[in-house]
């Protein structure tokens, strides 16, 4: 009877609580249409290059290789020179002999993957321009 007696009196206050009805009901539509569209997104599946869209490797090329144990030797015609990180762009300039030969990089697979990284930055850095990753070519796919 609390209304009726506001009636009465002529002056209505204005209500001032928020009605959150039609936001739940909103809210619970979107969760319905997720649920229903979620099996059909496949997250796990990405699309990778294969390796016969690659081009194919330079006839001559410096290959810088990074071993499982963290250390790089540099491999060229006359054979595998082991370097430290810091005579790495002096080495690699000198087996390019004042050419554009292209630096491929080679690693193993138990390698971090920050470590081939590191290598690329530092090649980048001196300004060396062709740089490239190294693919060993399976005869079966997965």
């Amino acid at each position: 009877m609390a209304l009726g007696n506001l009636s009465r009196r002529g002056k209505r206050r204005m209500m001032s609580d928020m009605n959150v009805v039609p936001y739940i009901d909103v809210m619970l539509v979107l969760v319905v249409i997720l649920m229903v569209a979620a099996p059909f997104v496949n997250p796990s599946i990405v699309d990778l290059p294969s390796v016969h869209k690659a081009s194919k490797a330079p006839t001559e090329s410096v290959e810088v290789v990074v071993h499982a144990d963290s250390k790089i030797s540099i491999k060229t015609k006359q054979g595998l020179h082991p370097v430290d990180m810091p005579s790495l762009i002096n080495n690699v300039r000198a087996a390019q002999n004042g050419t554009s030969t292209p630096v491929v990089i080679a690693a193993d697979r138990e390698v971090r993957y920050e470590q081939v990284i590191d290598v690329m930055k530092a090649l980048q850095a001196a300004k060396i321009e062709r740089v490239g990753l190294a693919l060993r070519i399976e005869s079966s796919r997965r």
